[in-house]
């Protein structure tokens, strides 16, 4: 079974002015497409062909013969949950469920924000940014480099920041706080976050 894909949920130009149709052309259409093309042709043949996504990251990680597999995969899992978490519009309007959670485990949305926008400019590198949910359901944030997500360390993803070059440079150059800021204040759809939740 191969994988596809997945069309954006939104016009290419929808998330104007704070990620630009030209970014998702890129971003979108020619390195998530990559990922995703290349890692049909890694497994095809293999006892990797039938499994899920999900699966594949979770066998590949760590295991380095199938290096190749795990970053291709692992970056079509990050996209997948990356174009969905986002939508115009978005931004600081949170449904109460989210806003009780992070104010749990944070104290408020400042400091969420704050601690968010740190870990993930601080992130060294390609990598992403995370707010996950670990097994006892507790909000979680942290930073990971190259592809490596949540799945890896058996927590569930809830939204998750996209800090290689191609998600922002064209927009905003080396401004990675500038992005990440703009990601959270005006495009994060907290509805599908909400949604996400155990």
């Amino acid at each position: 079974m191969a994988f596809q894909l997945p069309d954006l949920p939104y016009a290419k130009d929808a998330l104007e002015p704070y990620m630009s149709a030209e970014t998702l052309e890129y971003h979108h259409g020619k390195h998530h497409n990559a990922y995703v093309t290349t890692l049909n042709s890694l497994i095809e043949g293999t006892d990797l062909e039938n499994e899920s996504l999900e699966n594949i990251v979770k066998k590949t990680y760590k295991d380095e013969s199938r290096g190749k597999i795990f970053n291709q995969a692992s970056q079509h899992w990050n996209h997948d949950l990356f174009w969905p978490s986002m939508k115009p519009g978005g931004g600081t309007k949170l449904p109460s469920e989210v806003e009780k959670a992070i104010k749990d485990a944070f104290g408020g949305w400042d400091q969420f924000r704050e601690t968010f926008v740190n870990t993930s400019v601080g992130q060294f590198g390609s990598g992403w940014g995370w707010l996950v949910q670990d097994g006892s359901g507790a909000l979680k944030i942290y930073g990971t480099p190259n592809g490596v997500n949540p799945l890896c360390f058996g927590d569930h993803a809830l939204v998750g920041v996209d800090v290689w070059e191609h998600s922002y440079y064209l927009d905003y150059r080396n401004r990675r706080p500038d992005y990440v800021k703009a990601f959270l204040d005006n495009l994060v759809d907290w509805e599908t976050v909400a949604s996400r939740m155990k």
